[in-house]
């Protein structure tokens, strides 16, 4: 089981709920908890401000992240967790704030990021900051929806499957997860030679009993479909690769994960 979980906190109204929802896991787990704050990247530019003028500008984030760190403090203290709180005031202009949250994610086994919530968008931040984060991270991503009433996270597994390295990483990186569900369904969408049953197989090699889906192309977005389809079954998490690539310094994206990322309703574990 994952014994390392790095949780990034923004203040976005959901930080409470973030930190309660990952103490449990932590919990149930035996994991260690640790909480990260940074500043985001619309202060890099205050590095061209007057001395004063930064130096209140750094304050206002400290502040910032010393509220967020008392919302950790008092959502973790009731758990018999190891716990450790991190904030970055960082105002470098060559380093993002999906820069640092990555580099801390190195040291975790799993790392968990809130979707940006469309209403309460973080200056800079890339909306699709989980995804982002499992491109640069190297490690798995649970990304958690803005629009969820939390639930126990991981008794209903849906397992998006296309036979891709991305697909194969996810699975391997859920194996935790998946061996402690209580129902795990592998999705394929569309018509081919996408070996459902195979990877099936696997998993059962691996103590995992689940049941290969094959899902018929019905001319909807994939990630349509893996979403209607985790909510018939009334799954509480999607494990699914994170498709991308790079253009230059800019980490791309591929449409579906972008699309899941924007539309999820579910929580929902990234690989890449």
């Amino acid at each position: 089981m994952f014994k390392d979980i790095l949780l990034y906190l923004k203040d976005d109204g959901h930080e409470a709920e973030h930190t309660a929802i990952t103490a449990e896991m932590a919990a149930a787990w035996g994991a260690r908890l640790t909480g990260l704050a940074v500043a985001e990247p619309l202060a890099a530019h205050a590095e061209y401000l007057p001395p004063d003028a930064l130096d209140r500008y750094r304050e206002a984030w400290e502040a910032r992240n010393a509220r967020l760190g008392q919302v950790f403090n008092d959502g973790t203290a009731a758990y018999d967790i190891a716990t450790e709180w991190r904030a970055v005031e960082d105002l470098r202009i060559d380093r993002a704030a999906v820069d640092i949250i990555a580099m801390h994610a190195h040291y975790a086994d799993i790392a968990v990021v809130g979707q940006v919530d469309p209403d309460r968008p973080a200056d800079l931040v890339p909306a699709d900051l989980p995804g982002q984060v499992a491109l640069l991270a190297g490690r798995p991503v649970l990304a958690l929806p803005y629009a969820w009433q939390p639930t126990p996270i991981g008794q209903r597994v849906v397992v998006g499957w296309d036979g891709g390295r991305e697909s194969a990483r996810a699975i391997a990186d859920a194996m935790p997860l998946l061996k402690a569900a209580q129902e795990v369904a592998v999705l394929v969408v569309g018509e081919g030679d996408l070996p459902g049953a195979d990877i099936a197989a696997y998993l059962a090699r691996h103590d995992v009993q689940a049941e290969a889906v094959a899902l018929a192309d019905s001319g909807i977005a994939v990630a349509d479909t893996l979403l209607s389809t985790a909510a018939d079954r009334n799954a509480d998490l999607l494990v699914m690769g994170a498709y991308g690539r790079s253009r230059l310094r800019e980490m791309i994206l591929g449409g579906t994960t972008r699309r899941i990322l924007s539309e999820m309703t579910l929580p929902v574990l990234l690989s890449h």
